[in-house]
């Protein structure tokens, strides 16, 4: 039987750290970033959809996506965002299962589903374990601010436009702390992977 493990975190809260870590040591990652930018590659259905409903100006010059431009629209306004969503997450949710019944027929012992979005979708549902990274408010701005160059009121929108944080953690059934340092980090994740190894988690 293979152990599903649930991976979430708001915006910039290090979740893809502890995803590094757990494909270092071995466990394979579904990514759902991934398979979100696979969606709207040039010549796909997802993008074909965007463009549809939110205009040919979502455009690059070379017909890639401008997700900085789509992502200003949606957040400015909840209606455009749930269109968004009602566009990608069937897509995301296809390739996810896709990949998840792969790993399942090679009768793989765990296999982790990193979805930012893990508990608004209700992919939590598909876990047999969901695992938290959070951050303080302070330090979630800060590194969004820095990571996707954009101001601390389109920071907030962002997060706000997510599930809150007191929220996901009562619905978690670990939360990693990454307020600290990155060994501070691993040592949390090693402790995970040994406390699933010896089944203390199920």
């Amino acid at each position: 039987m293979t152990l599903v493990i649930g991976l979430t975190g708001g915006i910039a809260s290090g979740k893809s750290t502890i995803s590094s870590i757990l494909k270092a040591v071995g466990w394979p990652v579904i990514d759902a970033d991934l398979i979100a930018r696979q969606i709207v590659m040039p010549g796909s259905k997802g993008l074909e959809q965007i463009v549809n409903r939110f205009g040919p100006q979502m455009l690059n010059s070379d017909g890639t996506l401008d997700r900085k431009k789509l992502g200003k629209t949606v957040f400015d306004d909840p209606k455009k965002l749930s269109d968004l969503d009602k566009i990608e997450h069937p897509l995301i949710q296809e390739a996810i299962d896709s990949q998840l019944d792969e790993f399942k027929k090679q009768h793989l012992p765990v296999v982790v589903l990193d979805v930012p979005l893990l508990f608004e979708t209700g992919m939590d549902e598909e876990c047999d374990l969901t695992v938290l990274a959070v951050v303080d408010q302070a330090t979630q701005l800060k590194r969004l601010t820095k990571r996707d160059q954009i101001s601390k009121m389109d920071a907030v929108k962002k997060i706000s436009s997510q599930m809150s944080l007191k929220e996901k953690m009562q619905r978690a059934d670990v939360i990693i702390d990454n307020n600290g340092t990155l060994e501070q980090t691993r040592s949390q994740v090693a402790e995970l992977v040994d406390r699933v190894s010896q089944h203390q988690l199920l």
